[in-house]
């Protein structure tokens, strides 16, 4: 047979276990090349660039004219 508690835990006790069980916020940086919000350790997919240099080429989007 399985062991069983002998007494109760208190509700402090559960709480004090609990509280360092939660979610940290994502971090978020700023790309040094195009100031756009990115991840640490990640290409930046608005201009390519990681750590300085450019991983990935990317073209210039052309603004589309709705005239």
């Amino acid at each position: 047979m399985p062991q069983e508690p002998k007494r109760r835990h208190s509700k402090q006790r559960k709480g004090k276990r609990r509280a360092s069980i939660h979610f940290d916020s994502p971090q978020v940086l700023l790309c040094p090349n195009c100031k756009a919000p990115i991840a640490p350790h990640v290409i930046c997919k608005n201009c390519g660039f990681y750590k300085g240099k450019e991983v990935i080429h990317k073209k210039p989007q052309k603004k589309k004219d709705n005239e």
